[in-house]
């Protein structure tokens, strides 16, 4: 299986940087290459010029946001979701590693 890469998407980048760091413990745990990282709302659209995403997950604070991402990457082949909000509170790394290889079809 091909690594993947997978970007995180919050207000400010703090709290998913604690998120991103619970993934990839549980994507080696699991076995899986996984590249993932945060950036603030404000860095996503360079971050998505820059490098090659499989998919966008974003925190739920900026839920508001999901409908002008999709719009984005709408034919780019870039699934986007929001993090399941109990799974974002709780800093499950591996419900969130889960959802977003769903989301690429995994």
């Amino acid at each position: 299986m091909a690594k993947k890469t997978i970007m995180l998407c919050c207000a400010a980048g703090m709290s998913t940087s604690l998120l991103v760091t619970k993934m990839q413990k549980a994507a080696e745990a699991e076995g899986k290459d996984a590249e993932i990282f945060a950036v603030p709302a404000a860095e996503a659209d360079s971050q998505l010029e820059a490098k090659e995403i499989n998919c966008v997950l974003l925190g739920p604070q900026v839920r508001y946001m999901e409908a002008d991402f999709k719009k984005k990457l709408d034919g780019k082949n870039i699934p986007v979701a929001v993090i399941n909000m109990q799974a974002y509170g709780m800093m499950q790394g591996d419900k969130v590693i889960q959802q977003a290889y769903e989301l690429m079809g995994e």
